[in-house]
């Protein structure tokens, strides 16, 4: 495998005020051609770039010859760089800077390993525009700066701020882009429903559900859908694409201006990106006849904003009523309308089917009871109802401007419109739930639950870039306008059959939220910097409520029902900075957030609750090395606080969440992540949480005290690593990577003072590329664990309509997947023939 160093050699000149030469901040390194021979030296392109007043690539030209493919590599690199302005005073300026661009070979010395900038007396120019012209006769000292591929990410608002570069870490297995979320600390996924079901997703203490607490954003667009039948801000994110994923931001808690509705253990943003031009196509076939497929295509002339991906999934599953498949596609393109003006086009569609096996009570798996074979293993991945499952299909299409402006500044604006329709069978209960006419057996407690409907919005922010004392003041004004329309509805199954007997709640949703924010950065104190704002947002809800009772005391009547409520709410939010050293932070944050009214729950004319929760948090962060350094150490660790005026828990009951009353949690978390010569990356975290119901009539600050909450594990632990390297095979060069993935979970607390046991999971994978070819062999759950996915603890009847209930609660849960090898084919193609 190449390594592309690459070094930007910059000179400033002018003989009136100094020019500040462009700083680099986003400059990630070209991929090496796949189609060129194994090099045997260095190869050097010089590239002149035209860099427009908000410090954008405008303009590219190749200056010096490397040869077509390394021309074009490196000129597919450069249309996305990024830089600081060049400034005389206070004024950003247009430049052009000549860059030179190296290749070079592994084999090469260390002392080579990193190109050096030119000779002083090589030629290099900065020109400025016209209305402040620079003498191309000057010769002020140059500056050079070697920059090996990591953005440089806004600084973080909290300690829990993650903003997170997949990276090679893409090497460790994944069955989806959910599982990407486990590279923030304190973050645990579940599944009861199969696969193409959202994942139940814990984080920072709070059991989050499929998305109530945590809000979710696909490059803007959000995901959480409101009123949904499974429970309200339920947020599917299986139809992303992983290798389409560039990075993460992660914010743990509400402390970011930006963050909105279901924000309240957090925010967390998938950003998109395919840094490899060209085609990769890749197949692989694993254990229970999986099947996976994917295409992705990058055009060598545009940024890694523009791609296409498709990815196909099919398999049976690791046990009976387990199989799945789905596809989607994913596509965007990024044009340039002039120097300060990007437009960004993305589309989505998606459709799954998926069955599922539910629950099973622990004591019919001990007795052998359940409808497979006698044997231990058939038992815990057995069933008892096979007609759960479901099916969902998902529309995106987005449209975000984004403009530079005069002295630094940006105006962004995204207008989204998604359509999504989705219905699930589940049955926690068996036969329980059911009043059966006088005379008549139970009829079946499985559920339906389906949601059908369109959101269109807006999202924008503003950032003046306002100069004051000399220094840039950083303020950012948005909003935010969405309206959901809805059709949400619940019923019961015959358990023969499958018809409808009884409508559980059948409502259509109309849901308008406007909000807007203020987000402002100041440092008063060279080792003081102040972050801080508020957010406010506005809630007007229409239910059209259609099963109410067809006669009241008063005789007959139409059994519809209008509801209409509204709601308001402001959030502010603060963090203090203060650097103890030059990589040493300690920060502080404190903030508020809230989670929107199920719509379902309003009574008419009402001003809508909302669930308020506010937290605290205070850390430390560190780093050590930067661009220039062979290695780079980030360690963060913080511990924090969270109240939570409303909680929901799951009622198996409804197969949702349901209101239990104020919440609390106190926790701490430490992360670690090592990066090594673009070799060798490790990322480490462990997390501790405890979430109560806190003590009527105690005081707030006893967050310790009170009844432990259920199923929310205390203590997660999560290691990813991932080493690359090359080697001589046949004389060949052969690259290579191996990769860890591991997960710890501690006991999880169970009603009625019981605890789950803890869980081990190994995670590991090879990969072997020569030239354009690529096989590839993971390994997921290595030890073959036997492991609970979901555990619960209430009581159920699955023995049937004529048997008698026990009301006596018993353990339930639904298996997780045993051992699963997987081998995968890919190869690297690029169409773009090369010239002569």
């Amino acid at each position: 495998m190449f390594i592309p160093t690459l070094v930007l050699w910059l000179l400033s000149a002018s003989p009136e005020a100094p020019v500040v030469a462009p700083v680099p901040v986003e400059a990630a390194p070209p991929v090496m051609p796949a189609d060129v021979p194994a090099l045997k030296q260095a190869v050097r392109v010089v590239l002149r770039l035209t860099l427009d007043t908000g410090g954008e690539v405008s303009r590219v030209e190749v200056r010096e010859s490397g040869g077509e493919p390394f021309d074009r590599a490196a000129m597919a690199a450069a249309t996305h760089w990024r830089f600081e302005p060049a400034r005389r005073g206070d004024v950003p300026l247009e430049v052009q800077v000549d860059v030179p661009v190296m290749f070079e070979p592994p084999a090469l010395p260390e002392a080579a390993a990193v190109a050096t900038a030119p000779a002083a007396s090589e030629e290099a120019s900065v020109a400025t525009v016209p209305a402040a012209p620079a003498p191309t006769d000057a010769k002020p000292p140059g500056f050079s700066t070697t920059v090996r591929g990591r953005s440089v990410a806004p600084p973080p608002v909290a300690v829990g701020d993650f903003h997170i570069t997949v990276g090679q870490l893409a090497d460790v297995p994944r069955n989806s882009a959910t599982d990407l979320l486990l590279l923030a600390p304190g973050v645990m996924l579940a599944n009861h429903g199969g696969e193409g079901h959202a994942e139940t997703v814990y984080l920072r203490g709070f059991d989050a559900g499929e998305g109530k607490d945590v809000e979710m954003r696909l490059d803007g667009v959000p995901l959480n859908e409101v009123s949904h039948a499974h429970g309200h801000g339920y947020a599917d994110t299986y139809f992303i694409i992983p290798e389409l994923v560039k990075s993460l931001r992660v914010t743990e808690g509400p402390y970011d201006p930006s963050q909105g509705d279901f924000g309240v253990a957090g925010t967390v943003e998938y950003q998109l990106g395919l840094e490899r031009r060209g085609i990769t196509a890749s197949a692989s076939y694993g254990s229970f006849a999986s099947r996976r497929l994917s295409l992705v295509w990058g055009p060598p002339e545009a940024t890694d904003a523009t791609f296409v991906g498709v990815l196909l999934r099919q398999g049976h599953g690791f046990g009976p009523n387990r199989a799945h498949a789905n596809a989607g596609i994913m596509a965007q393109t990024e044009l340039r309308l002039g120097p300060e003006t990007r437009l960004r086009l993305f589309g989505a569609s998606y459709g799954a089917r998926y069955s599922s096996a539910g629950v099973v009570r622990e004591t019919d798996v001990v007795d052998a009871r359940l409808p497979c074979a006698g044997d231990a293993d058939s038992q815990f991945f057995c069933l008892y109802d096979p007609h759960q499952g479901g099916a969902n299909q998902r529309h995106i299409a987005s449209v975000e401007w984004v403009s530079r402006l005069e002295r630094g500044g940006r105006f962004v604006q995204q207008a989204y419109a998604v359509s999504r329709q989705m219905r699930s069978r589940e049955n926690f209960t068996g036969f329980l739930q059911d009043t059966p006419p006088v005379g008549e057996a139970q009829r079946g407690d499985n559920t339906e639950q389906s949601y059908q409907g369109t959101t269109v919005g807006l999202r924008g922010r503003y950032t003046p870039g306002l100069v004051w004392a000399g220094q840039p003041q950083p303020v950012e004004l948005g909003y935010v306008a969405r309206f959901d329309n809805v059709h949400t509805r619940a019923r019961r199954l015959r358990d023969k059959g499958g018809a409808p007997y009884a409508t559980v709640f059948d409502n259509q949703v109309r849901t308008t939220n406007l909000g807007a924010y203020l987000s402002l950065r100041a440092a008063p104190l060279p080792w003081l910097t102040l972050r801080g704002g508020v957010r406010v947002d506005t809630f007007l809800f229409a239910v059209e409520d259609l099963n109410r009772p067809d006669a009241d005391r008063q005789g007959a009547r139409i059994p519809e029902e209008s509801v209409e409520a509204y709601g308001f709410f402001a959030s502010p939010r603060a963090t203090a900075e203060v650097r103890l050293t030059p990589r040493l932070t300690w920060l502080s944050s404190a903030g508020l957030g809230a989670r929107s009214s199920d719509a379902a729950g309003l009574s008419d004319a009402e001003f809508a609750p909302y669930a308020r929760v506010t937290s605290g948090e205070t850390g430390l962060g560190w780093c050590w090395g930067d661009e220039g350094h062979d290695a780079t150490v980030e360690a963060r660790g913080a511990v924090f606080a969270t109240r939570v005026s409303q909680d929901l828990v799951f009622s198996e009951t409804t197969g949702r969440n349901q209101p239990i009353g104020p919440s609390q949690r106190l926790g701490a978390f430490g992360n670690v992540r090592l990066q090594w010569k673009q070799r060798l990356d490790v990322q480490a975290s462990l997390a501790w949480a405890r979430a109560t119901l806190p003590v009527p009539g105690a005081s707030s600050w006893r967050l310790w005290d009170g009844t432990v909450l259920p199923y929310i594990p205390q203590v997660l632990g999560r290691v990813d690593a991932a080493w690359r390297g090359t080697a001589t095979v046949v004389q060949q060069q052969v690259g290579w990577s191996v990769a860890l993935g591991h997960s710890a979970i501690g006991p999880r607390p169970l009603p009625l003072d019981r605890y789950s046991e803890p869980v081990f999971l190994f995670d590991v994978a090879a990969r072997a590329r020569w030239s354009a070819v690529e096989l590839g062999l993971s390994v997921e759950n290595l030890l073959d664990a036997r492991w609970r996915e979901s555990e619960f603890n209430y009581v159920s009847n699955f023995r049937g309509p004529e048997a008698p209930a026990s009301l006596l609660a018993t353990r339930h849960f639904s298996a997780g997947a045993p051992r699963t090898v997987r081998g995968t084919l890919t190869v690297y193609l690029d169409l773009q023939e090369d010239t002569p």
